[in-house]
């Protein structure tokens, strides 16, 4: 069973890139996450970054002039919207790297006008909006990916290769989430922690991650009903944000969560427990658990959730009536980087017209559980998650 990772890896193989035709990119938001679209981008042989947009006058060339000195910025214009950028521009693709309550207007306005779409995490803030996405990209014909790097993990790569292998038989319960024991990101302004641009707080930053690696590990069954609770003491206390030398202010503008749990019903009768922080008075709300009738995996947690592992993972078992345990070593990643393999997956689905490499099909599951949870809350009861056909 350990031989599966050194098979995968084996398997891997250097790619070369035909640059004869350069791709036109586009930069929707130029906030500190579009920095690593653009560092990643800057290594692609095929690929010309040509324009830029930012509601705030004067960001895109200041950060264009900061984060890619290498670029001849005089060659690159410069919007003060998204949709100003794809009415003047023939682009082939843009990066949605704006705050998750503009994800959706910006992802649908781009593949209304035949742009595809790399859309940052999370997909959106709300259920409906996940569906709207969903039906402009069908409509499009257009390639739409959301920014999921995890994904390109190798350790999160084996988790789902243990888990489709069928070592751990039916599954049928799950535990996960994560978090940071003091890390509510205001070191970046309040744009995470304000209703009006983030919408969600610690579900949209990293627990969608949480969610993406055991879904996607078990084939993104749909969800059915969800149990949800939320909570933002620690964001609400000035104090906090004193000790980690912000403003005590930010607690008044503090409007999302920083802490959530949800109890989900699955199809296949699977049970999912989920939780997920930005802050806590604990190193980790537990490892993710992979229960099934034939074994199960433990995932270790890490110290913040960084779209890896926090350590080897272990198959439970029991073989001849023996209890046995099989450790899969944590890898240490590939030399390029998942961020590098989220970007070049997402290009060449777009050169040779095949699907995305994490497609809103799943992800609208992923945002169906965290706008149940949201909605949950607010009942105070189970809710019934309703999606219907795209």
């Amino acid at each position: 069973m350990a031989s599966i990772l050194d098979r995968y890896m084996e398997s891997q193989k250097t790619e070369t890139i035909d640059a004869g035709k350069k791709l036109r990119v586009g930069i929707i938001g130029c906030g500190w996450i579009a920095e690593a679209h653009i560092i990643e981008y800057l290594r692609m042989p095929d690929v010309e970054i040509v324009a830029a947009a930012d509601l705030i006058p004067g960001k895109a060339e200041k950060f264009f002039r900061d984060k890619a000195p290498s670029l001849d910025i005089s060659k690159i214009r410069f919007y003060p919207s998204h949709k100003e950028l794809v009415d003047n521009e023939e682009l082939d693709v843009v990066s949605v790297c704006t705050y998750n309550r503009t994800h959706a207007e910006c992802a649908i306005y781009a593949l209304e006008h035949g742009i595809n779409v790399l859309l940052e995490k999370p997909l959106c803030v709300t259920l409906e909006e996940a569906i709207a996405i969903a039906k402009a990209e069908k409509a499009s014909g257009k390639v739409l990916s959301i920014g999921f790097q995890p994904r390109c993990n190798p350790n999160m790569q084996m988790v789902k290769r243990i888990v489709q292998s069928g070592a751990l038989g039916k599954i049928y319960y799950i535990q996960t989430g994560g978090g940071r024991r003091h890390g509510i990101p205001t070191p970046f302004g309040t744009s995470f922690i304000e209703d009006r641009t983030a919408g969600i707080g610690a579900m949209g930053d990293i627990g969608c991650y949480s969610l993406d690696m055991v879904l996607n590990a078990i084939g993104y069954p749909k969800p059915l009903t969800v149990t949800g609770y939320t909570s933002n003491f620690f964001g609400k206390d000035p104090q906090y944000f004193l000790d980690q030398g912000d403003p005590a202010e930010y607690a008044d503008l503090f409007q999302v969560e920083d802490f959530a749990a949800g109890f989900i019903r699955l199809e296949g009768d699977i049970m999912l427990d989920f939780r997920i922080a930005w802050a806590m008075h604990l190193d980790t709300p537990g490892d993710t658990i992979i229960m099934g009738t034939k074994g199960s995996l433990r995932i270790p947690s890490t110290d913040c959730w960084n779209g890896d592992v926090g350590g080897d993972l272990t198959l439970y078992q029991t073989v001849a009536g023996e209890l046995v345990e099989t450790k899969f070593p944590r890898h240490e990643g590939t030399a390029e980087g998942d961020f590098y393999h989220k970007i070049r997956s997402f290009l060449d689905a777009v050169k040779n017209g095949t699907p995305a490499p994490v497609p809103v099909s799943q992800i609208l599951y992923n945002q169906a559980i965290i706008d149940g949870i949201i909605k949950s809350n607010k009942l105070g009861r189970e809710i019934e998650v309703e999606i219907p056909e795209i």
